[in-house]
């Protein structure tokens, strides 16, 4: 058994979590912040057996396309601590973030 750990961007989480269960698996959703953006992301918990991993993640690419985005990151200037500057910055996001772990056990209580 498998557990995939996929971190995806909220634009993206609804529609993720409902191809998911239309081919089939089950998720438990967690909301998430990204480090760089401080932008919220959420992150989908599946556990499957290990020949349907390819297909979750399959699912998941899918839908969470990365895309460009302009943003204002605020960023502490290197004068002081209390002064902030923000810069528009094009960076991608969307997509996701996918981690494939072994699972030891597994209960349903």
């Amino acid at each position: 058994m498998k557990m995939v750990i996929a971190v995806i961007q909220d634009q993206d989480a609804h529609e993720a979590a409902g191809a998911l269960v239309a081919a089939g698996f089950r998720s438990t959703r967690l909301s998430s912040t990204g480090g760089f953006l401080r932008s919220g992301n959420t992150t989908l918990l599946i556990g499957v057996e290990d020949e349907e991993v390819d297909k979750v993640c399959e699912v998941i690419r899918e839908v969470c396309q990365a895309r460009k985005q302009v943003v204002n990151p605020i960023t502490p200037m290197a004068s002081t601590l209390d002064t902030y500057s923000s810069f528009p910055v094009e960076v991608v996001v969307g997509g996701a973030i996918i981690f494939v772990l072994d699972v030891t056990r597994f209960e349903r209580a």
